[in-house]
């Protein structure tokens, strides 16, 4: 499946969008963010977790590594830049596993320890201001949800 792109506007708009998307996610999907930083991760991440039915504050969890949410499902929020060795076994695959969802900023950094099937999402700076969002599904799981949630949001 090509990737599927999306032109948020603003923040609020992200915010919106990635609400409209964790309405629609089930225990044990995994999602990667990708992007600049102010590109919009952690705010993506905040409409995750409204639609997962999450009333707390949901902020990046840079030097904890993991913070967990509860609601609907929980939200495991992953950012996972300042791990130093690839390598080391953290237990991510609990996560992974788990029924909860996982959102993983920096994915890139521990490529070896995601899960095959998962849903890549890269945010990217627009010159107008505004954010181009792109999901690469990886597996029938991810590719049913995106044709679904596009099909139900954006009208195609």
């Amino acid at each position: 499946m090509k990737p599927l792109e999306y032109k948020s506007s603003s923040a609020e708009d992200t915010l919106n969008f990635a609400e409209r998307l964790g309405a629609m996610l089930k225990p044990g999907d995994v999602l990667t963010l990708e992007g600049d930083l102010g590109a919009g991760k952690t705010t993506f991440t905040k409409g995750l977790a409204l639609g997962l039915g999450i009333k707390r504050m949901v902020n990046s969890p840079t030097f904890t590594i993991i913070k967990e949410y509860h609601g609907r499902l929980p939200l495991y929020h992953m950012d996972v830049y300042r791990l130093g060795d690839e390598g080391e076994d953290l237990g991510f695959d609990e996560y992974f596993e788990g029924d909860g969802v996982t959102v993983v900023e920096w994915a890139h950094l521990i490529a070896e320890q995601l899960p095959v099937a998962r849903l890549e999402i890269q945010l990217y700076h627009e010159p107008d201001g505004g954010r181009k969002i792109v999901f690469q599904p990886k597996g029938i799981r991810y590719e049913r949800l995106c044709e679904e949630f596009l099909n139900e949001n954006l009208g195609n």
